[in-house]
């Protein structure tokens, strides 16, 4: 649908199913974002009541909460408390549409989308289409593994987990139950060690009181690292004494070492070993995800699409990237910007900043990244925190963590909702959402489902 320079109201009209997106009619610019994830939103944001039309794009209906996606996975907190609905997060923004779509195609010659329910002309678009899960290539661990890229894979890994769990209580077979409790997690990143951390809490606090028939220390956890320090982003006093809390915990941390084969009991490492296991949850990587229709050549290491130092894609005068996405190559960013949280909203805030100044013929600057510092945390009470010069661990850092994260989230009921179940399970270790709500089957299309 072309922007229809005659009528310039935004009321919604009486639509007919066309191959066309349904959209009112408007005079005034046309911004298509694709992608609602932080960079997404912070991007909303800064063009709320502009004069403008903004549409958003996504196949989920609703924003996700990642950095808490561990905690869904461990029972801590329900899917609910950590997704928030996009139609609410854009209430009373008049300038501002959802589409529930998925786009499949970007059509640059003629400034159109294709999606899986129709097509749309755009005269700005913005790509914050973010990241799937990096196998690498490994077929097999990529078929019996779960990664935890959306709130579906926390889910898949809570239930299966607690399925597992159920029938090591079944069986009278010893391997098999060792398979059964035996959890392996490869990445020593953020996301590996703060769920390597929650599972360990689990097997110490929950366990022993959920199922008595066995002992605790039959749940073994296993942290699997490529290189030779966890946190590898983070400084070294943050690795450090990232390993000790682990260790302290009972985690069978290996490092150097890389998974080369799963079949769903056994997990292979290069180095030759073996460990049986019919849980793993792989953390190891990203890769970036958008529709065809981009020239290849200004695809670069990860999947990401080059940009210059005003986050346009390489190649289009009126295509944007940013988030995860984005690859901003540079002298001082090598490799791109950090693909986490506080890079995307700042490139969102930054990029609504620009339109605005390209709309109204004002120069524009190139992109800046202020970094804030980084925080992981490794349990109750243990975090480790990278605060410019500042590097410090313990309960101020994860005092420090709870506050960022919890202020981060969208919504007041959901912030509730998770400082309610912070308070509780600060005091009982109690984690009160251990509900098998659906079957788990490995390699089921239907695990994608949420009932």
């Amino acid at each position: 649908m072309n922007v229809n320079h005659s009528n310039t109201t935004m009321t919604e009209p009486a639509c007919k199913i066309t191959d066309e997106i349904c959209l009112p009619d408007t005079n005034l610019p046309r911004v298509v974002i694709i992608g609602g994830g932080f960079a997404g939103l912070a991007l909303v944001e800064k063009l709320k009541h502009k004069e403008m039309q903004v549409v958003l794009f996504d196949k989920n209906n609703f924003h996700q909460f990642q950095p808490l996606f561990y905690q869904v996975a461990t029972s801590a907190l329900e899917p609910d408390s950590i997704v928030f609905p996009f139609r609410k997060q854009i209430n009373g923004y008049k300038n501002v549409l959802f589409r529930l779509a998925e786009v499949e195609e970007i059509q640059p010659s003629t400034n159109t989308i294709i999606t899986n329910k129709g097509s749309l002309h755009f005269d700005y678009l913005v790509l914050a289409t973010g990241t799937t899960t990096n196998f690498f290539g490994l077929d097999n661990v990529e078929s019996h593994s779960l990664g935890m890229k959306d709130i579906r894979d926390s889910l898949n890994i809570r239930h299966m987990m607690l399925q597992n769990l159920e029938q090591a209580a079944i069986t009278c077979d010893e391997k098999e139950r060792d398979a059964l409790t035996n959890f392996v997690i490869v990445g020593g990143g953020p996301a590996g060690v703060e769920m390597a951390g929650a599972l360990a809490e689990f097997c110490k606090y929950i366990l022993p009181k959920d199922y008595p028939e066995y002992p605790s220390s039959i749940m073994n956890i296993y942290l699997i690292e490529a290189i030779d320090e966890l946190l590898s982003t983070m400084s070294e006093k943050a690795s450090s004494q990232t390993l000790k809390y682990l260790k302290d915990l009972d985690v069978k941390v290996l490092l150097n070492e890389s998974v080369s084969d799963y079949d769903g009991s056994v997990v292979t490492t290069k180095s030759g070993k073996t460990i049986l296991a019919k849980n793993l949850i792989w953390t190891a990587g990203v890769k970036g995800q958008f529709p065809k229709g981009i020239d290849e050549k200004h695809v670069v290491k990860g999947n990401r699409l080059k940009t210059d130092l005003f986050l346009k894609v390489e190649g289009y005068e009126n295509i944007f990237a940013i988030g995860d996405i984005a690859a901003l190559i540079s002298e001082d960013t090598p490799k791109g910007h950090p693909q986490v949280a506080q890079a995307a909203i700042q490139q969102g805030k930054y990029l609504g900043n620009s339109i605005l100044n390209i709309l109204n013929n004002k120069p524009i600057k190139p992109f800046e990244y202020k970094d804030k510092g980084s925080l992981a945390t490794v349990g109750k009470r243990k975090a480790v925190a990278d605060l410019g010069k500042f590097k410090f661990a313990g309960y101020f850092a994860w005092l420090l963590w709870s506050i960022v994260h919890l202020m981060s989230i969208s919504g007041f009921r959901n912030k509730l909702m998770v400082g309610f179940n912070w308070v509780v399970s600060y005091f009982t270790y109690e984690k009160s959402n251990r509900l098998i709500i659906r079957n788990f089957k490995p390699n089921s299309s239907t695990n994608n489902i949420k009932n």
